[in-house]
């Protein structure tokens, strides 16, 4: 069955995995999950992630990341949807967790946390939030 929204899979599938306390996940690869887990990995919300090739487009291969037995990854949403997407400018973009947690947004100068968009002063749509 073909999914229609790859992020909200991606995400899903790290939910699913750090709740039954998997060490990793794999998942099909595009250059915007490989942007999003470099986020994560920055933000310190998994351990790593590697990209690997298998003769259509890719696996991503995600290593997630506990704290005494607890996942570090508490809530993974997804707010911009294929059916109703969600754009802000620089001056509305969602605080997460009042700056505990981060809003992943895709602007024009690339995928981005909330923090930098702010600091670059660029809006965009916004992918999802984590904390």
């Amino acid at each position: 069955m073909p999914v229609t929204d790859t992020i909200a899979d991606f995400l899903t599938r790290i939910r699913n995995a750090s709740a039954a306390k998997h060490k990793s996940v794999d998942v099909p690869a595009s250059n915007l999950k490989v942007a999003i887990a470099e986020i994560l990995k920055d933000q310190g919300f998994i351990q790593d992630f590697s990209k690997s090739e298998d003769g259509k487009q890719g696996v991503l291969s995600v290593k997630l990341r506990y704290y005494y037995g607890q996942p570090v990854i508490r809530e993974i949403h997804r707010v911009s949807k294929p059916g109703r997407r969600i754009y802000a400018p620089v001056e509305r973009l969602p605080r997460v967790r009042n700056g505990l947690g981060v809003a992943i947004i895709s602007t024009p100068r690339g995928v981005m946390t909330d923090k930098q968009a702010r600091r670059e002063n660029v809006g965009g749509e916004v992918l999802c939030t984590i904390w």
